[in-house]
């Protein structure tokens, strides 16, 4: 399966994070054929330059123009050699792959601080995968390239859980115990979308609360979550401490997540179409210029508005909702915000057909909103 990716090659040394199956090393290959590549995945390769990392500069005296380092975070000694090449070789691009950033936060990363920039891969956007694109497909298997590729999505899905556990987690000792970290792992989904209160899940998961903190940091280093803050910007009324939590492809949490007789349908979709949304968001923001962030709204008080756009791009308020209509309800959290910030641009997303008008607020079809989601574009409301 091949669909053109919308992340741009920044024309210099650059960092490529994200989390396996993404499809960094594919677009790399096809942004760079003509690149030496180093595959930090091949045994003898890691090999080679874990026991002396000078190697490369071998390399790269026998003349490319373009390097390609994959899953660098597995040597992080390589960056001190690449920081000299950077500054003596003027004439020859890194390019530096990696799907945790743990390893090389330890290791010296900032020894790259302003030589090489950072850009990260995402899942799919739907504006990619054009008239491949299936909403309901989407909501259930995610949008992994290695997810999309396969004749079996729930069967790689599980296994690419598995494939983290035993590769990243218990390979380099992340944690003590596994066995409390995949309990983690299961009461953390029900986070997903929501507020996270560190007590509740290490209550569920019947782990100490530091110990929680931890594997969220496992969690977030390894980019398989990320939090959202709260935007409180020249807050009016009081706004909540807490971020909330997502899972970086709705199709991982979707296999994270257990369903039971307990579970509301809605509840489960609703958590994955509000993930969907973010991932797509995350994407647009990280694809396109000029730079924004990605908050949510919510008062002391309990009004929620699922995703605030903030920065150079614009001012947005966006509200999901797995409903084919819009009640009066839906409406009230995005008119609170817009009383407090009355440049904010209201938008809902619905899973119904129509674009409307409501009251200023503008509801846009979920579907057609992700289709038209181009990272060069504005948010699509039209």
């Amino acid at each position: 399966m091949r669909y053109p990716r919308l992340l741009r090659d920044p024309r210099t040394s650059f960092f490529l994070f994200g989390p396996r199956g993404t499809g960094k090393s594919t677009w790399v290959r096809q942004e760079f054929p003509q690149a030496l590549y180093v595959d930090l995945l091949a045994q003898d390769q890691f090999r080679r330059y874990g026991a002396r990392p000078e190697r490369i500069r071998e390399l790269v005296l026998g003349g490319p123009q373009v390097v390609v380092v994959d899953e660098v975070q597995k040597v992080p000694a390589l960056l001190e050699v690449v920081h000299q090449l950077i500054e003596e070789r003027r004439d020859v691009r890194f390019v530096l792959t990696g799907s945790s950033a743990r390893k090389l936060r330890r290791g010296g990363v900032d020894l790259l601080a302003g030589r090489a920039i950072l850009r990260t891969m995402h899942p799919f956007m739907a504006a990619e995968l054009g008239e491949g694109f299936d909403l309901a497909r989407g909501l259930e298997f995610g949008l992994l390239p290695v997810v999309l590729d396969s004749p079996r999505p729930r069967d790689v899905l599980d296994a690419y859980v598995g494939l983290y556990l035993r590769e990243e987690v218990q390979a380099e000792g992340l944690v003590r115990s596994l066995e409390s970290f995949s309990r983690f792992l299961e009461a953390a989904s029900f986070s997903h979308g929501q507020l996270l209160n560190v007590n509740n899940v290490a209550r569920e998961c019947e782990v100490g609360r530091k110990t929680v903190e931890g594997y969220l940091e496992v969690l977030e280093d390894l980019l398989l979550a990320y939090r959202v803050p709260v935007f409180s910007r020249r807050a009016r009324r009081a706004v909540v401490a807490h971020a909330k939590l997502y899972f970086f492809d709705t199709g991982v949490f979707r296999s994270l997540r257990p369903a039971g007789a307990l579970d509301l349908p809605d509840e489960i979709g609703g958590a994955a179409l509000e993930g969907l949304v973010a991932q797509h968001l995350r994407a647009w923001l990280a694809y396109g210029e000029p730079p924004a962030a990605l908050y949510f709204w919510r008062t002391r008080a309990g009004t929620e508005v699922d995703f605030v756009v903030y920065g150079a791009r614009g001012f947005w308020g966006i509200e999901v909702k797995n409903a084919p209509v819009v009640r009066p309800a839906d409406l009230r959290p995005l008119r609170a915000l817009c009383e407090d910030y009355p440049e904010c641009r209201p938008i809902l997303l619905y899973r119904g057909s129509e674009t409307l008008e409501i009251e200023g607020i503008r509801a846009v079809p979920c579907e057609r909103f992700l289709r038209k989601l181009y990272p060069d574009g504005p948010l699509p409301i039209d």
